[in-house]
């Protein structure tokens, strides 16, 4: 999956052909109220990394969410609530080694299959991204359903590049790729997580998972966030379309 040809930074990311482990691995999500799930996902990321991959929770919960992860062995930044997208891309950018797996803290994403993303990373791609909507997504509301399959057409369109799942949270970057780019939605991050990478060549791979039922309430309006995950796709879509287009040198 691609756009074009890859740019600098995509292909400096492959000259070394470096084999990364899950000591290279930090696996990091942003945390709000979810003490019903946080200690099963941290006890699984254990489990199938064998307490190697370090993990960073971006917190800003009432309840006891950081404690039980703190318990766990994570690093907890405290921050005020501010929305998704501020959580997510400071837990991103926290950590420094050289691969970055987002998840969400609600149980819906299979820790188990970190072994393929991490494998897929060896094998060469830049972004590894995962795909709920390929084995039907069941265990997802229908409205929520729906709308995923209508912004991944969306953005298929406006990328010229088909995509199968763009809201999904449960990514792996190199984390040159991540360094490299301005981010600077809140609802919308996780759409912009795949659009930017893969509208500037990088070598960006979609990978079915399993998608279960979330533990705990959702914190999202579906509507209104909908509508800010669509505004975001449309913005983000032009704005790397715009960067596309030759610019006259400064006279």
């Amino acid at each position: 999956m691609g756009n074009g040809e890859p740019t600098e930074p995509a292909e400096r990311s492959h000259e070394t052909g470096e084999q990364f482990t899950f000591n290279d691995v930090s696996v990091v999500m942003g945390t709000y109220n979810e003490e019903e799930a946080i200690g099963k996902v941290l006890t699984d990321i254990d489990e199938v990394t064998d307490g190697k991959a370090e993990v960073v929770c971006v917190d800003g919960s009432s309840d006891r969410t950081p404690e039980i992860a703190r318990d766990h062995g994570a690093t907890v930044i405290e921050q005020e609530p501010q929305g998704y997208g501020v959580a997510v891309r400071a837990a991103i950018l926290e950590p420094d080694r050289p691969i970055v797996v987002t998840t969400d803290c609600d149980d819906t994403y299979p820790m188990e299959q970190l072994p393929e993303f991490l494998a897929l990373i060896n094998d060469g791609h830049d972004v590894v991204s995962g795909d709920r909507l390929y084995h039907g997504a069941d265990a997802m509301p229908g409205f929520n359903r729906f709308g995923n399959q209508v912004f991944a057409a969306a953005a298929s369109i406006l990328m010229g590049t088909r995509v199968h799942d763009t809201t999904t949270g449960m990514r792996a970057y190199r984390r040159d790729v991540v360094e490299s780019i301005e981010w600077t939605e809140n609802t919308g991050l996780s759409a912009e997580l795949l659009i930017r990478p893969l509208m500037r060549g990088y070598d960006v791979r979609e990978h079915p998972i399993e998608y279960r039922e979330r533990a705990g309430q959702t914190k999202l309006d579906p509507l209104q966030g909908g509508l800010e995950i669509a505004r975001s796709i449309v913005k983000v879509s032009l704005e790397e379309r715009l960067r596309e287009l030759p610019h006259r040198p400064a006279q």
